[in-house]
Order: structure tokens, then sequence, then C-alpha cells
């Protein structure tokens, strides 16, 4: 019977060929009737149990109370090696019906525990841990070599320095010995930077003379990275900033810089390719060409094993510069400096990877006067519908002007929505709180956030009925702590990216934390001591799983049209077991975190 046991599954794919051969000269077989126990509590176990055909219930049986189940378990799944490591059960794993499983016994798995950390690691019991190897050992989900790649020496140029009374000749003179697009100079006890384009601006176009101490013209914001890490972020900064160089810092000292070049000769998505289109067009049609470019860079990352989280943050990116780049070419430069584009719900957090329904607004100067505003605006939806962004079904949209305001009544409804609470009040407020702005003048979007926060500010009300929403959907668990298996499937967005997304962004509003992303404010809750760090990080874990299995939900979409589920529908059965441990673990998570809320909020459900 031995030789039937499949090796691929994890963790036993974890161990090296001689330690697989040595369990499997080493497993017993065990055949038990109905309502046998495999292990009974408060005794040692045999070892660790892999069903080979039957279904065992883990339980708890107190004397003068019920049997308690915790959860059940099928083909190939595994129990008991914590049991076994301890040496003690503390719970009783009862045959449902006739069993047969294998047995790895106690004493050689505490000897692959010893010589394999990782095979050992993978009984944590946190989701982060089995997520982390589960990544690690996945062909398509596993992180490519060039994900790994780090801000260090072998990318990194050492940093060509010039000191403050440098003359621009002199300069220019230096960065042609040495072959180099930019400098830094040193005044005093800071840095700033000046490229070739600088130099060449500044002796032609403005007529500076050559005699001018470069210091003179240097930018002294500097862009920067850390040492160490990722250069996918490195790549990620640059395209969000419209900048071809990045500074390195380890904390508070200059280690040197990496040019766009540099990250590229990692890359293969082209992302940078896209992202000069975007910046290069003075056309629609220049912008389409880039705009539709975004599919095959979301197929790239993903073939290449890019984590969603991280794909997301680039796509974002991306999507906000071709957004932007249309309001620009669309709307006057004379209205420009007095409106602000923001885009709203998952645009705003920067959590869409495909092309979703378009979420986006205007607010205005009050007093503006903009004719043919209606006329422009109508465009820009209808381009972006071309772009393949698709119209939103509940119309929020810059096309509707519900939602292009003057920034008086902007901020006097999200005060009218937060005291209403309720309906489509709330989901309006939720998606309005995440709004980011992406072009024309953000310091108007500024203006209506720091008033709205300003007036939430100790509102205990307000947010114990805000948070509601986020235990509206039940969560797709078993009382015994299976998935719900429908034919039907389960929505994933409503059992579990909502719960988190809006738990979080509730938790974010009351702590007046500005981020929008939901990654990033849960980073920003653990770091003001409003969730702790375990909690945060299986947050993360969970909502990082849902993303990902919408993502192949979406590619499978894109790529067949006779595909025509929902991407938040997910059929259970139709996920591996790995996918499927890992959504019942996140599923856990989210059903925890409810309950978290509802005590925080002091809400009875």
């Amino acid at each position: 019977m031995a030789q039937e046991f499949n090796a691929e599954n994890l963790p036993f794919s974890l161990l090296e060929p001689n330690e697989l051969a040595l369990l499997q000269n080493n497993l017993d077989i065990g055949y038990y009737q109905q309502g046998e126990n495999l292990i009974t509590a408060g005794e040692a176990p045999e070892g660790l149990f892999i069903i080979l055909k039957g279904k065992v219930r883990e339980s708890e049986s107190k004397e003068g109370e019920d049997e308690h189940v915790f959860v059940h378990y099928g083909d190939e799944d595994y129990f008991g090696a914590w049991s076994a490591l301890k040496g003690k059960a503390i719970h009783n794993f009862v045959a449902e019906e006739e069993t047969i499983a294998h047995i790895l016994p106690t004493k050689l798995l505490l000897e692959l525990v010893y010589s394999n950390p990782r095979f050992g690691d993978y009984f944590s019991r946190t989701l982060a841990a089995k997520t982390e190897i589960h990544e690690q050992q996945g062909e398509e989900q596993g992180m490519a070599e060039f994900m790994l790649a780090q801000v260090d020496g072998e990318v990194m140029r050492d940093p060509l320095i010039v000191l403050e009374e440098t003359t621009i000749k002199e300069t220019t003179a230096l960065m042609r010995e040495k072959h180099a697009d930019s400098v830094l100079v040193k005044r005093g006890g800071r840095y700033g930077i000046v490229t070739g384009t600088d130099l060449l601006n500044a002796a032609v176009l403005k007529e500076v003379p050559l005699s001018t101490p470069v210091a003179d013209i240097a930018s002294y914001r500097l862009i920067t990275v850390e040492a160490g890490d990722y250069l996918f972020n490195a790549l990620t900064l640059m395209t969000l900033q419209h900048i071809e160089r990045v500074v390195v810092m380890d904390d508070t000292k200059l280690m040197g810089v990496i040019e766009l070049t540099d990250v590229l000769s990692y890359f293969s998505s082209h992302s940078h390719v896209i992202g000069l289109r975007i910046q290069r067009a003075a056309t629609i049609e220049d912008l389409s060409r880039a705009a539709h470019g975004l599919n095959d860079l979301i197929r790239s990352l993903v073939s290449h094993g890019v984590k969603a989280r991280f794909a997301m943050d680039l796509v974002a990116a991306m999507n906000e510069r071709v957004m932007a780049k249309l309001f620009t070419l669309l709307v006057p430069e004379d209205i420009l400096p007095h409106v602000c584009l923001v885009v709203m719900g998952s645009e705003g957090r920067g959590e869409q990877i495909m092309k979703t329904d378009q979420d986006n607004g205007v607010i205005m100067r009050d007093g503006l006067d903009w004719p043919d505003r209606e006329k422009v605006l109508q465009t820009f939806t209808d381009t972006l519908i071309e772009f393949g962004y698709p119209e939103c079904p509940g119309n929020i949209m810059v096309s509707n002007p519900y939602w292009v305001q003057h920034l008086g009544d902007w901020s006097q409804r999200l005060n009218h929505w937060a005291n209403k609470a309720e309906g489509d009040a709330l989901m309006n407020l939720a998606i309005a709180v995440d709004a980011k702005p992406v072009a024309g003048n953000p310091a108007l979007f500024k203006a209506a956030r720091n008033w709205f926060l300003r007036q939430m500010h100790n509102n205990e009300v307000f947010f114990s009925h805000f948070v509601k929403a986020s235990l509206e959907f039940d969560t797709p668990l078993t009382f015994f702590g299976g998935i719900k298996s429908k034919d039907s499937g389960i929505d994933i967005k409503k059992g579990g990216v909502f719960p988190i997304v809006h738990g979080v962004r509730t938790l974010a509003l009351q702590h007046r934390i500005l981020e929008t992303n939901t990654f990033k404010r849960i980073d920003a809750l653990i770091e003001a001591g409003a969730l702790k760090k375990q909690q945060g990080n299986d947050l993360v874990e969970a909502l990082s799983i849902f993303v990902q299995i919408r993502l192949q939900q979406q590619l499978l979409r894109m790529d067949n049209e006779d595909f025509n589920e929902s991407p938040n529908l997910i059929i259970p059965d139709r996920l591996d077991r790995l996918d499927k441990d890992l959504l019942r673990e996140a599923l856990k998570v989210v059903k925890e975190f409810k309950k978290h809320l509802s005590m925080r909020f002091h809400l009875d459900r």
C-alpha cells in the first residue's frame, strides 16, 4: 500500500529523495471501522495519519456535554502531527466511515522534522508559514528568480558625487568622462541630484552661466529606496514617479544609484515600454495602444510567478497613469488647476489587477464655471470603456453629474452619507473614503478628506454603524470548519475579501490613517497598536490568497470567451488540494476577524 502514497502533496514534497525513500519504506497501514478512534485524547498517538480512503472527524468530548466537532478530514488529508510531536493528543480523531490510512510512526516523524526544518515548519499553525512554503513550492505561483532580485551591489551603481561649488561646466565634463547620466551634489549634510536633462535645460533653455555652481540647479527631494529592498519595488516606484533612477540608502547612509536600465535587465514584463508609451502619448490613439498592452503585462507578471500583491502595485500605477494622461489630454489647461480627478473603491485602494468597473469622480473648486464639462467628462468615460475599463453598473463615473461636485458640496455629501450610514449612503461612503487623487489639483481632494476626518473624530456611534457591513455576509464555513460546498460555488468577494477590506477600512478611518491600500492600512494599524502583529499578518496572508484565487479566475475569463463565470464565484472542488487548504485557513482568519470587530465595536452578532 505504501506505493500508493502520494509524495507530491505538501509537506511530503519538501522531503529529500533519501528522506522520502525512508518514509515510504516505513509507512504502516491502518484499517478503522466507523466510530473507531484513530487517536484518543490524552494518549500518545502512533504517529502522523494520512487518509487513503474514508473520513475522520476531530472532536472534543467533555463529561456531561455533547461532542464538539472541530473539523473533518478526507482523502489525502493528514492529521496528528502536533499530537505526535508533543507526545499527547488533546482531541479525539474518530472514523466517520470505514477508513484506511497510512501511518508515519512518531519516531520516524521526529527524525524527519529534525533532519528537514522546512518539513517541520509546515506543521506550523500560522497561515503565513503555510502560504510561504506553498508559494516556494508551487511552479506557477512560486516566486520567480527575478522576483528575488534585491537592491544590492550587483545592480547598484557607485554614486558619482560632486561638491556644491563644482560648476555646471565641470560637472558636465565629469559626467561625459564617467559616461554617467546623473550626479549627486553634496551640499552641507544633504544630497541633491542633477541629471543630464537638468544640465541641458539650464545651459540651453535658461541660459544659466556655465560657471554657476551645480548645486543651484540640483533637486534635493530625492526619491529613494532602501538597500535590500526588492528590485520589483524599485520598478514600481519609478513607474509611479515617472522617473528613470532612484537613490539607494541604508538608513541615512548613501549607498548608490539604480538606473531604470539596471532594473530592466532583471525583468521581461516590458512594463517600462508601456510606461514610456503612456508618458509620450500625444493623442488618445497613442494612449489606447499603451492601455491595451496592460493585459499582456498582467499575463507576463503572473507567468513569471509575481505575487498578486506586488502585481497589484505595478498595475495600479499603470492604470493611474493611463487615467491621468487621458484626463490631461481632454481637460483644458486653464481648467486643470481647479479640478481633481479621483479614483475610488478598489481603484483608489490600488487593488485591481485586471481591468474592472470604473469608479471615479471629480472635485471642483468652489465657484468654478466649466463650459462643456459634461461633454468632456462623458468623452472621458466613453474612452476608458474603449480602453477596456468597463462601465460601472452603479454609474459611479465622471459622466454622472452626481459624482462631479464642487469642493463644498463634495464635503457635505460625505457628511450626509456618514450621518445616514445605511443602504446606498453607506456603500457610497465606503467607496468615496477609498478615493485617491490621480490628476489635476490634489489639494482639492485633501481638503475634502481632511475636513471629513475631523468631523468623524471620536464619533463612536458612526464607526459602530459603519463597521456592521463587514458582518453582513456569512463566512462560507461549515459548523465543523470545512468550506461550504455548493454546486453554484462560493462568493469569495462577499465571504472573504469584503469583510477584511471594510473592517480594515473602518479601523483605518477611526485611527485617521491616510493610506487607502488595504495591505498598507494593515501595516499602519499594526504600527499604531490597533492590530496585533500576528492578527495583521494573518489578514495580509488571507487577503493575498483571496486575490490570487480571484486572479486565476479572471485569467480564465480573459483566455476563454466561453468562460462566463464571475471572478468572485469560486468552485472549491475545482481547486487543487493545497489551494483548497489555504482557502479554508484564510476563511477561518476572516471568521475570527469578524468576531474581533463585533467585540471591538460592541455589536450583537
